[in-house]
């Protein structure tokens, strides 16, 4: 197993209930080694999404950490534009300093880059799973993700991925 690299990461809700609700949460783990998350994606998906995919491994993964983001003007600087989890999660990654966001929402994305804050998405997460060789093939993973989560993504970055990676 490839070791995880030192890096501080913190993720929005998106990319952990969407590999929980597959079965590949532990590749953040694998990959990052730690993960943070903001007050506020804790409380979404673990009080609102109480008994749904990602609410137990939050709360028992030591893996994954939560931290509330102390620059609360910035973050309600930030809910003018975006949803509380996005908002919070890029004010944490701004505050921690990290090396990489986790976030799948083009709006937020765009904050994040306007903030000079690195991001990638689930799909992005995916692809470096595969060159790590943490998983022998991200089609089977992709058509999971859409049949059993609901994720969106068109046909052309659909093929554009999986050309990525060789398959």
């Amino acid at each position: 197993m490839t070791k995880p690299t030192s890096v501080i990461v913190v993720s929005n809700t998106s990319p952990i209930i969407n590999l929980a609700m597959v079965g590949h949460l532990d590749l953040l783990h694998r990959l990052y080694g730690e993960v943070a998350i903001p007050q506020s994606v804790f409380d979404e998906i673990v009080l609102s999404g109480q008994g749904l995919p990602g609410s137990t491994e939050v709360q028992t993964c030591g893996w994954i950490q939560t931290r509330r983001a102390t620059a609360r003007t910035a973050v309600m600087s930030l809910e003018l534009e975006l949803d509380e989890g996005e908002a919070e999660a890029i004010a944490l990654a701004v505050e921690l300093k990290a090396d990489l966001l986790l976030i799948d929402e083009r709006k937020g994305r765009l904050v994040a880059a306007r903030l000079g804050v690195r991001f990638v998405g689930l799909l992005g997460v995916l692809v470096e799973a595969k060159h790590r060789r943490l998983v022998t093939a991200v089609k089977p993973v992709l058509d999971d993700l859409i049949a059993k989560a609901g994720f969106w993504i068109g046909q052309e970055l659909y093929t554009r991925i999986l050309h990525s990676v060789g398959e």
